[in-house]
């Protein structure tokens, strides 16, 4: 089977791939032949062309609107992915990846717990009960991927009620690649350095001299893009991953070595 087509036959859900990491994943992973369920939030138009796109490379493509801010909504989305899969003839999937995810700024004087509690919710909690409520659907050899974040090894102020809240979904990662190995369902986190998209829009017009800051800090002398990370999250998905369990990658071109 060709590398382009390596996925061919997989199902694959993608949380927040209506915009940046999420949709160049979801499109990385149908490129590769996989099927895929994008969730999202507010973006409907952009969702439904992520959607259109991933239909135009010829693998079968839905979007599901749910928030992900805590639980209370995730039972109607499993509702809903499972009648996808029945639609689509399948009892089960192959690929979760949990890349939904909301930024708050603010350094550590002027958090509220308003901001903890929100990224805590959206970042975690949902990410824990999501995954939990869907393993009884995983196939057997499955893949999951979760974005973690540079940031939780490396502080930087105005995260401060982000990166360690990343922190723990990347030490989450090897819970539950020690939890379901005997599945033989792997678990890893890539964790992301500064990345030019819309995600840190936010920080970037707060901060104009972040790209810069980062870039001078970085081996590679750039700001990462969306699709430096898209390509390594479709890899540890794939067949030449079955082996890589309990990584947390950095994909940052070499910030702060």
């Amino acid at each position: 089977m060709s590398e382009q087509k390596s996925l061919s036959g997989k199902i694959a859900l993608v949380t927040g791939g209506s915009r940046g990491i999420g949709r160049e994943t979801a499109l990385a992973l149908g490129q590769r032949g996989a099927d895929v369920v994008i969730t999202y939030r507010a973006q409907e138009e952009a969702a439904q062309q992520t959607v259109t796109e991933l239909e135009a490379q010829g693998v079968r493509a839905q979007a599901l609107q749910v928030d992900l801010t805590g639980t209370a909504e995730l039972d109607r989305l499993v509702d809903a992915f499972q009648a996808i899969l029945t639609d689509w003839g399948r009892q089960n999937f192959d690929i979760l990846v949990n890349n939904a995810g909301v930024l708050r700024l603010a350094t550590f004087e002027r958090v509220t717990e308003d901001d903890l509690t929100y990224n805590f919710q959206t970042n975690y909690m949902s990410v824990f009960f999501l995954t939990q409520k869907l393993m009884g659907i995983m196939a057997d050899g499955g893949r999951i991927i979760n974005l973690g974040s540079g940031t939780a090894r490396i502080a930087f102020a105005p995260l401060v009620s982000y990166g360690p809240i990343k922190a723990a979904v990347q030490s989450l990662t090897l819970y539950l690649a020690s939890f379901l190995g005997k599945r033989q369902i792997t678990v890893n986190a890539v964790a992301p350095g500064g990345l030019d998209t819309d995600f840190n829009a936010g920080l970037f017009a707060n901060m104009p001299q972040a790209p810069d800051y980062i870039a001078s800090n970085t081996a590679l002398g750039r700001v990462g893009q969306a699709t430096d990370v898209s390509g390594v999250v479709a890899f540890l998905a794939s067949d030449e991953a079955a082996f890589i369990s309990g990584a947390i990658i950095n994909i940052d071109g070499g910030y702060h070595l």
